[in-house]
Protein backbone atom coordinates (compact mmCIF):
# COMPACT_ATOMS: atom_id res chain seq x y z
CA UNK A 1 0.00 0.00 0.00
CA UNK A 2 1.37 3.46 -1.26
CA UNK A 3 0.63 6.76 0.46
CA UNK A 4 0.40 10.12 -1.08
CA UNK A 5 1.00 13.20 0.92
CA UNK A 6 0.28 16.63 -0.01
CA UNK A 7 2.71 18.47 2.17
CA UNK A 8 4.13 21.66 1.35
CA UNK A 9 8.12 21.48 1.53
CA UNK A 10 9.21 22.97 5.05
CA UNK A 11 10.18 26.91 4.75
CA UNK A 12 12.45 28.72 6.89
CA UNK A 13 10.38 31.18 8.86
CA UNK A 14 12.17 34.16 10.59
CA UNK A 15 12.82 33.94 14.11
CA UNK A 16 11.89 36.90 16.39
CA UNK A 17 12.81 37.25 19.58
CA UNK A 18 11.16 39.04 22.22
CA UNK A 19 11.30 42.65 22.02
CA UNK A 20 13.36 44.16 24.58
CA UNK A 21 11.51 46.26 27.64
CA UNK A 22 13.81 49.23 27.58
CA UNK A 23 13.40 53.08 27.91
CA UNK A 24 16.09 55.52 27.15
CA UNK A 25 16.51 59.11 28.08
CA UNK A 26 16.23 61.25 24.31
CA UNK A 27 19.86 62.59 25.04
CA UNK A 28 22.95 61.17 25.00
CA UNK A 29 25.09 60.46 28.02
CA UNK A 30 26.71 63.00 29.95
CA UNK A 31 30.39 62.79 30.67
CA UNK A 32 31.30 62.98 33.95
CA UNK A 33 27.53 62.70 35.67
CA UNK A 34 26.33 60.27 37.84
CA UNK A 35 22.82 59.45 36.48
CA UNK A 36 20.59 57.05 34.72
CA UNK A 37 20.58 56.88 31.22
CA UNK A 38 17.09 54.76 31.04
CA UNK A 39 15.66 51.80 32.36
CA UNK A 40 15.58 47.91 31.29
CA UNK A 41 13.12 45.77 32.31
CA UNK A 42 14.25 42.20 32.08
CA UNK A 43 12.31 39.35 31.74
CA UNK A 44 14.20 36.95 34.08
CA UNK A 45 17.10 36.58 35.93
CA UNK A 46 19.31 34.63 33.26
CA UNK A 47 21.36 37.26 32.51
CA UNK A 48 22.56 34.68 29.64
CA UNK A 49 18.93 34.87 27.96
CA UNK A 50 18.42 38.89 28.92
CA UNK A 51 21.79 40.49 28.05
CA UNK A 52 22.45 39.14 24.08
CA UNK A 53 19.08 40.88 23.50
CA UNK A 54 19.45 44.50 25.62
CA UNK A 55 23.11 44.59 23.85
CA UNK A 56 21.81 43.88 20.76
CA UNK A 57 19.01 46.84 20.51
CA UNK A 58 21.60 48.92 22.10
CA UNK A 59 24.71 48.41 20.04
CA UNK A 60 23.24 50.23 16.50
CA UNK A 61 22.48 53.08 18.79
CA UNK A 62 25.29 53.61 21.32
CA UNK A 63 27.93 52.05 19.36
CA UNK A 64 29.14 48.28 19.84
CA UNK A 65 28.80 47.55 23.66
CA UNK A 66 31.94 45.78 24.74
CA UNK A 67 31.37 44.95 28.32
CA UNK A 68 28.74 44.80 30.93
CA UNK A 69 28.52 45.07 34.31
CA UNK A 70 26.23 44.16 37.09
CA UNK A 71 26.14 43.96 40.69
CA UNK A 72 25.79 40.23 41.92
CA UNK A 73 22.84 40.34 44.70
CA UNK A 74 19.84 39.88 42.19
CA UNK A 75 21.64 38.16 39.40
CA UNK A 76 22.08 33.82 40.63
CA UNK A 77 24.50 33.03 37.40
CA UNK A 78 27.18 35.62 35.80
CA UNK A 79 27.99 34.78 32.49
CA UNK A 80 31.84 36.08 31.40
CA UNK A 81 30.88 36.83 28.21
CA UNK A 82 28.13 37.08 25.69
CA UNK A 83 27.72 37.12 21.76
CA UNK A 84 25.95 40.13 20.21
CA UNK A 85 26.00 41.20 16.43
CA UNK A 86 29.37 38.61 15.79
CA UNK A 87 31.47 40.02 18.57
CA UNK A 88 32.04 39.55 22.48
CA UNK A 89 30.93 41.39 25.30
CA UNK A 90 32.94 40.44 28.15
CA UNK A 91 30.23 40.97 31.33
CA UNK A 92 31.70 41.65 35.19
CA UNK A 93 30.23 42.41 38.15
CA UNK A 94 30.97 44.08 41.06
CA UNK A 95 29.89 44.31 44.42
CA UNK A 96 30.27 47.85 46.00
CA UNK A 97 31.34 49.88 43.06
CA UNK A 98 28.04 49.33 41.34
CA UNK A 99 24.43 50.10 43.02
CA UNK A 100 22.52 46.86 42.75
CA UNK A 101 19.53 47.89 41.14
CA UNK A 102 21.74 49.36 37.88
CA UNK A 103 23.34 47.69 35.10
CA UNK A 104 26.71 49.57 33.37
CA UNK A 105 26.76 49.12 29.86
CA UNK A 106 30.22 50.51 27.80
CA UNK A 107 30.80 51.34 24.47
CA UNK A 108 34.37 52.02 22.71
CA UNK A 109 32.58 54.81 21.06
CA UNK A 110 30.61 56.21 23.05
CA UNK A 111 31.20 55.49 26.74
CA UNK A 112 29.12 54.66 29.67
CA UNK A 113 26.05 53.94 30.13
CA UNK A 114 23.98 53.40 33.23
CA UNK A 115 20.60 51.91 33.10
CA UNK A 116 18.35 51.61 36.18
CA UNK A 117 17.29 47.37 36.38
CA UNK A 118 13.65 47.15 37.10
CA UNK A 119 12.85 43.56 38.94
CA UNK A 120 11.62 41.17 36.39
CA UNK A 121 8.79 40.27 38.73
CA UNK A 122 7.47 43.97 39.76
CA UNK A 123 3.80 44.41 38.06
CA UNK A 124 3.39 46.35 35.05
CA UNK A 125 2.00 49.71 36.22
CA UNK A 126 4.94 49.81 38.78
CA UNK A 127 7.59 49.24 36.01
CA UNK A 128 5.48 51.67 33.39
CA UNK A 129 6.33 54.36 36.16
CA UNK A 130 9.95 53.34 36.93
CA UNK A 131 10.87 53.44 32.95
CA UNK A 132 9.09 56.84 32.84
CA UNK A 133 11.23 58.43 35.64
CA UNK A 134 14.27 56.51 34.67
CA UNK A 135 14.01 57.75 31.30
CA UNK A 136 12.85 61.24 31.93
CA UNK A 137 14.90 64.38 30.84
CA UNK A 138 13.64 66.96 33.18
CA UNK A 139 13.18 64.90 36.20
CA UNK A 140 16.60 64.93 39.07
CA UNK A 141 18.79 62.88 38.63
CA UNK A 142 18.67 59.97 41.01
CA UNK A 143 20.04 56.62 42.07
CA UNK A 144 18.60 53.42 40.57
CA UNK A 145 18.00 52.10 44.31
CA UNK A 146 16.41 55.21 45.12
CA UNK A 147 13.58 55.51 42.47
CA UNK A 148 12.49 51.68 43.67
CA UNK A 149 12.27 52.88 47.24
CA UNK A 150 10.25 55.77 45.87
CA UNK A 151 8.03 53.25 44.05
CA UNK A 152 7.69 51.23 46.90
CA UNK A 153 6.86 53.98 49.52
CA UNK A 154 4.13 54.87 46.21
CA UNK A 155 2.57 51.86 45.55
CA UNK A 156 -0.10 50.52 48.23
CA UNK A 157 -0.49 47.39 49.09
CA UNK A 158 -3.59 45.42 48.13
CA UNK A 159 -5.77 44.84 51.03
CA UNK A 160 -5.64 40.88 50.29
CA UNK A 161 -1.02 41.77 50.74
CA UNK A 162 -2.44 43.14 54.03
CA UNK A 163 -4.67 40.50 55.01
CA UNK A 164 -2.22 37.41 54.34
CA UNK A 165 1.01 39.12 55.58
CA UNK A 166 2.83 38.71 52.03
CA UNK A 167 5.11 41.19 51.31
CA UNK A 168 4.10 42.85 47.68
CA UNK A 169 5.98 41.91 44.32
CA UNK A 170 8.11 45.01 44.95
CA UNK A 171 9.30 44.36 48.08
CA UNK A 172 9.98 40.43 47.81
CA UNK A 173 12.21 41.26 43.73
CA UNK A 174 14.21 43.49 45.87
CA UNK A 175 15.59 40.74 48.35
CA UNK A 176 19.43 39.24 47.23
CA UNK A 177 18.59 36.09 45.43
CA UNK A 178 18.92 32.83 47.63
CA UNK A 179 19.17 29.44 45.77
CA UNK A 180 16.53 27.10 47.04
CA UNK A 181 17.51 24.77 49.79
CA UNK A 182 19.13 21.26 48.54
CA UNK A 183 17.23 18.36 49.85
Amino acid sequence: MSAITDHSSPRAVPFRAPSVRLALKPVGPSPGQVGLDGAWWPRSRDLSAELPALADVLDPLWGRITRIAVNPRYWPIIPQRIFVNGHVVKVGWFTTELDPHMILLLSGTSGRWDLLVIPPEVSATSAARLMAAASASTTPQSTATALLAAELVDTPSTSSDADTGRPDRLTASMRPYAPPPRP
